[in-house]
């Protein structure tokens, strides 16, 4: 099994359970470690033998930029879209993090990170 990260995807989105965070909007950071075999793309050196980083990081921004009140939700929706959209993904991890958050304290970030496993993603018992 080999690992891809996308570190550090730098977005502008609309999330947030306050009414303010729905039109202001902040900045946001996720990152994603999609898991999968790269055995194939070792040997054949084939875009098409791997998981493109561009066509994930297109889902990110795509759900990004669907308003959620919870970053929960937004993590949530990233990972069903990759596990639709890329059958040999085994297991990913995404991380989405809201910068400069308006939470009365001087917190440089808040983050849900969440991890699903092709065998288990759907079901309840994460």
């Amino acid at each position: 099994m080999g690992e891809i990260h996308l570190n550090n995807i730098k977005l502008y989105a609309y999330h947030g359970c306050l009414k303010e965070e729905s039109i202001i909007g902040s900045d946001y950071r996720v990152d994603v470690i999609l898991y999968t075999s790269l055995e194939k793309s070792c040997a054949s050196d084939e875009l098409k033998d791997t998981i493109d980083y561009v066509d994930a990081t297109a889902i990110v921004s795509e759900e990004m930029a669907t308003p959620s009140k919870l970053l929960e939700h937004v993590a949530e929706r990233i990972i069903s879209r990759f596990f639709t959209s890329f059958p040999s993904l085994l297991k990913t991890s995404v991380c989405v993090a809201k910068i400069n958050p308006p939470i009365g304290a001087n917190v440089n970030s808040v983050a849900v990170k969440l991890i699903r496993q092709r065998d288990t993603w759907g079901k309840q018992n994460f």
